[in-house]
């Protein structure tokens, strides 16, 4: 309330000024003074028109302004989903290197069991099958002792290539992990990047705000000034019209005066005349008679696709395997998911924003139980675009670079359809 007193008081104060500097007016006759009352008139309009556009101007870097504030909402949002998806998948990580190392250790352990048994059994040589075979009771006790050793060492063997491959199992999980932690901080780091854009835009505007707002004042000055030199003028264009309605009105009863004494000195006159006439004429009483015509007045008258979508989806596939690179929009020398994006559309005449978020209010929004190829999904912080058969191509990392990844490899934040 005090910032709007204190505009409020600043806009009468120049009114104020306004009216103490105008110019004393020149002109001395009402048709000049009229011609300056258009001429102000003219520029007052002119004035009209400034404040009109400073103030649609304004209004426009205030909603400009505004859905700037809901997009640094939404990226902050996002990055704080990211954070949180980040510390999560630490921690599945951590668990996972536990699961590891409980592995490597089972194996490892496995493994010199097996060794100290094939040392047992065949550091001996000859010597212990012979004694062994010697010291069966019969053929069969001989032939089931054999099996034994041959099961003993397929068990063995057996064991060692499942604790191989659940080492082989977690050490393959803690990779998707650490890519997956990858991608997501290369997320992040892309939502801050379009933070600290937003940030230097709404600078922008709210210095282009301010700026609007001196044109608002100037213009509202300049149209106190115009109204002030108007009103001086038209009040002087009073002035002069009465001293010109009682000069006129002095004018017609000195008329009127003069037509009444000459009427009074006719009347005299002829009075005269008729009392000489009847002198020279006792007998005679002819005296002209008129006739009183009435006068007629006169009587008022009356009248009576598929088709491109899914090429946009495999001329994408064609960079698979080339690099992820920040900042980056080169399709062969390298991009980050949503140069990706822009730089393919950009090759069939589709003209995308920059950011990741900026390209998923892009387009249309469709459910992802619709997407089609072409279509183009956004994770938060992240892009990529459908190829069907629930994958997208994107640029993920800097470790894996452009690839093809399951649609759904992620929460889905929305699915834009572009062409």
């Amino acid at each position: 309330m005090k910032r709007r007193y204190t505009r409020g008081m600043y806009f009468l104060l120049s009114f104020i000024l306004c009216l103490l500097v105008v110019e004393p007016i020149s002109a001395t006759t009402i048709s000049d003074l009229q011609e300056d009352v258009k001429k102000n008139q003219a520029q007052l309009d002119k004035a009209k028109d400034k404040i009109s556009d400073a103030q649609d101007a304004q209004e426009g870097v205030e909603e400009e302004i505004a859905d700037l504030d809901a997009e640094m909402v939404a990226i902050l949002t996002d990055i704080n989903l990211i954070e949180d998806a980040i510390e999560d998948k630490e921690e599945e990580i951590a668990a996972t290197q536990v699961e590891y190392e409980a592995a490597v250790a089972d194996k490892e352990e496995q493994y010199e069991s097996m060794k100290i048994r094939i040392q047992f059994m065949y550091e001996k040589g000859e010597i212990s099958y012979l004694q062994m075979f010697f010291g069966s009771e019969n053929m069969g006790d001989m032939v089931n002792k054999a099996n034994y050793v041959e099961e003993l060492y397929k068990y063995d063997r057996r064991l060692l290539a499942e604790y191989e491959e659940t080492v082989q199992l977690v050490a393959a999980l803690q990779d998707r992990l650490e890519e997956d932690k990858s991608e997501l901080e290369t997320s992040k780091i892309e939502l801050e990047e379009g933070q600290a854009y937003m940030e230097e835009m709404m600078a922008q505007k709210k210095e282009e705000y301010e700026n609007y707002g001196h044109v608002l004042a100037k213009a509202k000055q300049e149209a106190a000034t115009y109204t002030a030199k108007i009103k001086q003028e038209t009040a002087q264009i009073r002035k002069l019209e009465e001293e010109e309605r009682k000069r006129r009105e002095e004018e017609e009863r000195r008329r009127k005066e003069e037509e009444e004494r000459k009427r009074r000195e006719e009347e005299e006159r002829q009075r005269q005349e008729q009392e000489s006439m009847q002198a020279r004429d006792d007998d005679g009483d002819d005296g002209d008679s008129s006739e009183n015509k009435e006068e007629e007045k006169p009587k008022p008258s009356s009248s009576g696709g598929g088709g491109k979508g899914q090429q946009i989806a495999d001329f994408a596939c064609q960079f698979i395997g080339n690099p992820y690179v920040a900042g980056g929009t080169s399709l062969t020398n390298g991009a980050d998911c949503s140069g990706f994006v822009m730089s393919v559309f950009k090759e069939y005449g589709i003209s995308l924003p920059r950011s990741s978020y900026a390209q998923s209010t892009y387009g249309k929004e469709v459910s992802y139980s619709d997407a089609k190829p072409g279509d183009v999904i956004y994770y938060g912080g992240h892009v990529g675009i459908y190829i069907g058969d629930g994958k997208i191509v994107h640029a993920s990392t800097e470790r894996t670079g452009i690839k093809i990844t399951a649609a759904t490899y992620r929460n889905i934040i929305t699915v834009r359809r572009i062409v």
